[in-house]
């Protein structure tokens, strides 16, 4: 059962996680190396089975998940009006109401987000639906 919790729930856990931070392609790209890790592992302990094939899409599969983890996107953008809920943190730019007490940590509740304009880098999520085009 430990096993399974492990491998699983916690796995599932990460990867919702990740998703929320990284966002879903960054995520996806990352999870969709672990049977390479697994393959690594086998080799490591004595199959010999890879063929050089297996080699060149490791390779590509790494290049692509380097290309998207190190792939940062910035630029001055407008945020409309958006009340919803979910967990955050009021240290992100983006949670700026208040309360009394503020809380320590991350929590979940409804609220709604002012217009606003700036800049920082970020990912697709709830808070940066806007479009790109000829900003």
């Amino acid at each position: 059962m430990a096993v399974g919790a492990t491998g699983y729930g916690l796995s599932l856990r990460l990867y919702l996680l990740a998703q929320r931070h990284f966002g879903a392609a960054r995520t996806g790209s990352v999870f969709a190396l672990a049977p390479f890790f697994g393959a690594a592992a086998a080799w490591a302990l004595g199959e010999r089975g890879a063929g050089p094939m297996w080699w060149v899409g490791a390779a590509l599969m790494l290049a692509g998940v380097l290309l998207h983890l190190l792939e940062r996107h910035a630029h001055a953008h407008d945020h409309l009006p958006l009340a919803h809920e979910h967990a955050h943190t009021h240290d992100d730019g983006h949670h700026l109401h208040h309360h009394n007490p503020m809380p320590g940590g991350a929590h979940s509740h409804w609220h709604q987000h002012d217009p606003m304009r700036h800049t920082h880098a970020h990912v697709p999520d709830a808070h940066h639906l806007h479009a790109h085009g000829a900003e």
